[in-house]
């Protein structure tokens, strides 16, 4: 269980900041000298220097999304420049993407990032430039949109493996449907039927909600308080539930931490982004009390499950059930060890879940819960600060990567095993280095008395 510091304060992380976006930026020219952009796109490092796996094209965001944070944390032009470059260049093919289910992740980080910095006012305002941005992220929202399976209570965002098909990580994608509708878009079908994107949106959060998170209320002998599903299946003739799967974690059964980190970021940010949503409007798809209420008791369950059954230094194994977890004793009552020989930790997982404890920590402050509010706060700090220290902080300048200790798809064996080692270990991933500078960012802004970051401030 998570030993949370309840005394740490946001501010006594500034030093640790600083030397952050230090190492950080040269990460980020490493990898643009030296990376070979024949491969295709930067997925983890090998002995400390990123490669490409092919599965879907959804970590290409990231690379470029990092340049666009860096230079909002630092205010150095050039990595603006590469950022916006890149985005022209090389994006557009993943805004008309009908094979994926990863439009927040590659056109949000991107588009939409430099979108806000221009609302913001951190970079020169151009009609035309903002047009270009709004014009993407219209069309990504309305194309993630499109990938839809109708379900006997609703319907969902089905994943790259087929319409049978629920991820819990694409929840952290509704943010692209969110700005399409606030940006006025909607998704013309058959007959110019007119498709409300705010409404599928809220109809796959509560999908996600209903099956990909457990509550302690009987569906399985393994239903728990917070536990995850990474997939969940359905017949896709008649619309019904099947079973619980999992494609990157240990079981159905168990839960794969990275897909519980996305389920605890996505609903705290979709929390947010339904406060700037007038009751009328809501009134059309249930209302807000009953759509905030599914949204905080998934968004707290996943939070407490993440507490409860990650080590006391706030670093997850990579799944909860993972086999070998026994051998190393009562490993929940001391740091993680991501050195061990038995079962490889994900820092990746720790870095998207910390934004997800800090945002659902802030939601419950502002609406007065304080005790609940200043749990999750704490403990997202307590996370943050194991991570910008090593051994989850690369600081060796040959090393690609920011983030070390990261895991893509260990049950598929994809990820590099040092030699003298049975697990993966000290490697990197785009999705881990992108989100601990997201949370990085977000944490400066917050002590430096920022706009607070989120995915939609540039479409206010």
């Amino acid at each position: 269980m998570i030993q949370t510091k309840k005394e740490l304060q946001a501010a006594d992380l500034q030093p640790l900041l600083q030397k952050f976006w230090e190492l950080s930026g040269e990460k980020i020219k490493s990898i643009a000298q030296n990376y070979d952009t024949r491969q295709g796109s930067p997925v983890f490092t090998v002995k400390g220097q990123y490669t490409t796996r092919g599965w879907t094209e959804w970590t290409q965001g990231f690379q470029f999304g990092s340049a666009i944070l860096q230079f909002d944390a630092t205010g150095e032009q050039n990595f603006l420049e590469f950022g916006r470059n890149k985005t022209v260049e090389v994006m557009a093919p993943h805004v008309s993407h009908m094979g994926v289910h990863d439009h927040g992740f590659n056109n949000v980080s991107t588009y939409g990032n430099l979108l806000r910095l221009m609302q913001e006012g951190k970079t020169a305002f151009n009609q035309w430039e903002k047009n270009f941005y709004e014009l993407a992220l219209k069309i990504s929202g309305a194309v993630q949109a499109s990938r839809w399976t109708t379900t006997k209570s609703g319907g969902f965002i089905h994943s790259f493996n087929g319409p049978h098909s629920l991820f819990v990580d694409t929840i952290r994608s509704c943010r692209a449907l969110m700005v399409s509708h606030r940006l006025g878009h909607v998704l013309q079908g058959e007959n110019d039927v007119k498709i409300n994107l705010l409404e599928r949106a809220l109809l796959h959060c509560q999908a996600t909600a209903q099956f990909s998170v457990y509550y302690g209320e009987g569906r399985d002998s393994y239903d728990i308080w917070g536990r995850t599903a990474h997939e969940s299946i359905f017949n896709t003739k008649d619309g019904n539930y099947r079973a619980p799967n999992s494609q990157q974690g240990y079981t159905g059964f168990s839960t794969w931490t990275r897909g519980l980190a996305w389920a605890m970021c996505g609903f705290a940010e979709e929390l947010e982004f339904i406060q700037t949503i007038a009751d009328e409007e809501l009134a059309r798809f249930g209302g807000r009390k009953e759509i905030e209420a599914f949204m905080l008791k998934a968004g707290q369950a996943t939070c407490d499950f993440y507490i409860e059954h990650t080590p006391m230094d706030g670093i997850p194994y990579w799944d909860t059930g993972a086999p070998n977890l026994p051998k190393l004793g009562n490993y929940l009552n001391r740091a993680a060890d991501p050195f061990n020989n038995q079962e490889p930790v994900d820092a990746s997982a720790a870095a998207i879940g910390a934004q997800g404890l800090l945002r659902l920590g802030r939601f419950l402050q502002e609406k007065g819960e304080t005790e609940n509010g200043n749990k999750y706060w704490q403990t997202g700090l307590t996370v943050i600060q194991t991570l910008l220290q090593e051994p989850y902080l690369s600081t060796n300048p040959n090393h690609q990567g920011i983030l070390l200790h990261s895991v893509y798809h260990w049950p598929n064996g994809w990820d590099y095993v040092p030699e003298g080692s049975s697990i993966p270990l000290g490697e990197s991933s785009m999705w881990g280095d992108y989100h601990i500078r997201e949370v990085a960012l977000y944490l400066q802004k917050v002590i430096n008395n920022e706009p607070y970051y989120t995915f939609y401030n540039g479409v206010k």
